[in-house]
């Protein structure tokens, strides 16, 4: 990384309980070391036994997910100026498109689990193929519970 260059952190944000502990976890570390953030929000038209199912008239997914990701932001950020957050919504697989962003990103941070998957699970599948793939860093925060 150039002097000139802030450090570039990516972190997965879905609207969980523990992707939002994740973007706040996020915005502590910029607080303290200047670098700024992409919060990213990917979002997947469902699918059934395996193929797309037909649109839904009238649903834009990528507009819903763009509105979900910038009230989030939103909610955690209030009236702070201090903080360089691009928003990023984008279809894809979570898993994938964030180990694709990791390769310009210095640190990937992601919540343990998401909306999907065993409740039960101590790391989601997002979480864990992150970890194993991702070209930086990775931090994974827990929920509360």
């Amino acid at each position: 990384m150039a002097q000139d260059e802030r450090e570039r952190v990516v972190v997965g944000v879905d609207g969980s309980a523990a992707s939002i502990r994740a973007l706040r976890w996020a915005m502590r570390y910029a607080e303290r070391t200047g670098a700024s953030i992409d919060a990213v929000h990917v979002w997947q038209v469902p699918t059934a036994y395996g193929s797309p199912v037909e649109p839904v008239p009238g649903e834009d997914f990528a507009e819903t997910g763009q509105r979900a990701l910038n009230g989030t932001v939103d909610q955690e950020l209030g009236d702070r100026k201090d903080l360089e957050i691009r928003r990023i919504a984008q279809g894809g697989h979570p898993a994938e498109v964030l180990v694709e962003r990791s390769k310009e990103a210095d640190l990937l941070v992601v919540g343990s689990r998401g909306q999907g998957g065993l409740k039960g699970a101590l790391i989601g599948s997002v979480s864990q193929r992150c970890v194993t793939h991702a070209a930086c860093p990775v931090v994974v925060i827990r929920a509360e519970d």
